[in-house]
């Protein structure tokens, strides 16, 4: 493995053509991650890594890719995560990578997640990226590195993870799109799933399905308890508003399967923490108008084409939304073109059934 420094100026060139060849390639959201992530570790050395998919509205994580020390830290890891307002992801540019050391002047302390998790890992920095442009948040990278031999990540390897952010950005926001393109198959599993958690993320009671809704949206080996990944994210979520840290909801919305798209939500069932409250998370379908937000910010659509959609949606005819709009007819059939051609429908029928599922 390359370590800091050895790395010629060649080779980065070349590994960042690599990342950029294999962005471009539409496909399977996770395993492009994994292959972007075996072209970054040939030039920049890391031990663990954590790489998870947002709702580009919330920002919530909804599709976990990690590598971590122990799974059984799992629950402390997210929680943390979401609680430490240093070097969190919703406060980073979107334009650069940036690292603990750097965030923190050297005082990795100031880390509430580092001082109780990662430093007991060895941890010595963590390079961070944040994939987001003006459509929304798509995602972030975590780069852990400690032990012999590691220490801070210079200032080539940040540059190099800056230098990927775009064309990987792009390819996230993308192949989601092209997840509402697929016909729905078979139904999700029926009945209600949800999940109870403590505070300190501890799962416990659940309905019966829960752990078929958990496994369609994390595949899990046979004979293995589902990790419920996505329901600790919004949970952390909901502690992280409790605790004044972040007030996006703690909703995440993510494709489970051939075309259908669910959203994750978490609630208090008791606000009194001294009468034991605990935290539901519920997984259900998304609903039409969550669907086609998501949707129309994947298409990358302005404002304008947008609320177009949102028209179309509501069941408004070419008359009424030029009315609503405050634009002539023509003008809305030179948006609604403009609009198949970003999300590759020649009809009506087709965006409407791609937006609301």
């Amino acid at each position: 493995m390359a370590r800091p420094g050895v790395v010629g100026h060649g080779e980065w060139w070349q590994a960042r053509e690599r990342v950029e060849r294999i962005a471009a390639v539409a496909g399977d959201d996770r395993s492009i991650r994994g292959a972007v992530l075996e072209q970054i570790r040939r030039v920049i050395p890391f031990d663990h890594h954590v790489w998870v998919g947002t709702d580009p509205v919330t920002a919530v994580g909804a599709s976990p890719l990690a590598a971590v020390p122990s799974l059984g830290d799992l629950p402390s890891l997210i929680r943390l995560k979401y609680l430490t307002s240093v070097n969190r992801w919703t406060g980073l540019p979107v334009d650069r990578a940036v690292t603990l050391v750097e965030a923190t002047g050297r005082d990795l302390g100031r880390s509430r997640l580092w001082r109780e998790l990662l430093g007991g890992y060895g941890v010595q920095d963590v390079a961070s990226a944040v994939f987001g442009d003006r459509h929304g948040c798509w995602g972030f990278l975590d780069l852990w590195r400690g032990g012999p031999g590691g220490g801070p990540f210079c200032v080539a390897e940040v540059d190099f993870l800056t230098g990927i952010l775009p064309a990987l950005t792009r390819s996230l926001r993308l192949n989601a799109a092209a997840t509402f393109t697929v016909p729905a198959a078979a139904a999700a599993p029926d009945g209600p799933a949800v999940l109870l958690l403590t505070d300190t993320l501890d799962p416990g009671a659940r309905t019966p399905r829960t752990d078929a809704q958990l496994r369609a949206l994390l595949p899990t080996p046979a004979g293995h308890t589902p990790v419920p990944a996505v329901a600790l994210n919004v949970a952390a979520q909901l502690l992280a508003v409790e605790a004044g840290i972040d007030f996006h909801e703690p909703a995440a919305r993510l494709h489970q399967a051939a075309g259908r798209w669910v959203e994750v939500r978490a609630a208090r069932l008791d606000p009194e923490p001294d009468r034991g409250a605990t935290i539901a998370v519920t997984i259900e379908p998304t609903t039409p108008a969550r669907r086609a937000e998501i949707y129309c910010r994947t298409l990358g659509l302005t404002p304008r084409e947008t609320e177009l959609v949102g028209r179309l949606v509501s069941g408004a005819d070419t008359r009424q939304t030029a009315r609503a709009l405050g634009i002539g007819e023509q003008t809305v059939n030179d948006h609604l073109r403009a609009v198949f051609a970003k999300s590759g429908v020649n009809s009506r029928r087709q965006l409407i059934a791609n937006a609301t599922g």
